[in-house]
């Protein structure tokens, strides 16, 4: 019994596990945001910027990806409304996207003021060795596969445990 809250807590985790793995699954927008997160923290590595602005762009890729999971969540919610509400769900959901635009385009102008004056350190490490151009060109093609990819395994809107949202 005295386990109880610490049970409920711990089931907490497991809730936004379910979630993450669910819009990795099946949001491509989400899968291109964690692919631009491996290239973000990559330049960062190459560009050698120091912890705090690494920080700084952690906190950025964060919250976009937190706010694309708050976009697909506030679509599920609204994805079909009676007809007296159906202008309202549209217009919520637009306004869930243009936040999610909203906060990438900041983390770009962020990447590109963190980036500039390292630029030479960037460039001489990505040049550094032949293998990393083709690294780069080899993961290009991987990401593309797993961003396009088709959710065929499992309907939109199924959650993992086989149970559909009504």
């Amino acid at each position: 019994m005295k386990f109880e809250p610490l049970t409920r807590f711990a089931r907490g985790f497991v809730y936004a596990y379910n979630g993450i793995r669910a819009a990795i699954r099946e949001e491509r927008n989400f899968r291109f945001h964690l692919c631009a997160a491996f290239y973000a923290f990559l330049a960062a590595f190459w560009a050698e910027l120091a912890p705090v602005e690494v920080a700084l762009v952690a906190v950025c890729v964060a919250a976009v990806l937190a706010l694309e999971l708050v976009n697909s969540a506030i679509e599920r919610a609204v994805d079909k409304p009676d007809t007296t509400h159906w202008w309202t769900a549209g217009a919520a959901k637009d306004m869930a996207a243009g936040a999610v635009l909203v906060m990438a385009l900041g983390t770009l102008v962020v990447a590109v003021c963190l980036l500039v004056p390292h630029f030479g350190t960037l460039w001489a490490n990505f040049t550094l060795r032949p293998t990393r151009p083709a690294g780069i060109v080899l993961t290009l093609v991987i990401f593309t596969k797993f961003i396009f990819r088709s959710s065929n395994s499992t309907e939109k809107g199924k959650q993992p445990n086989g149970k559909t949202d009504s």
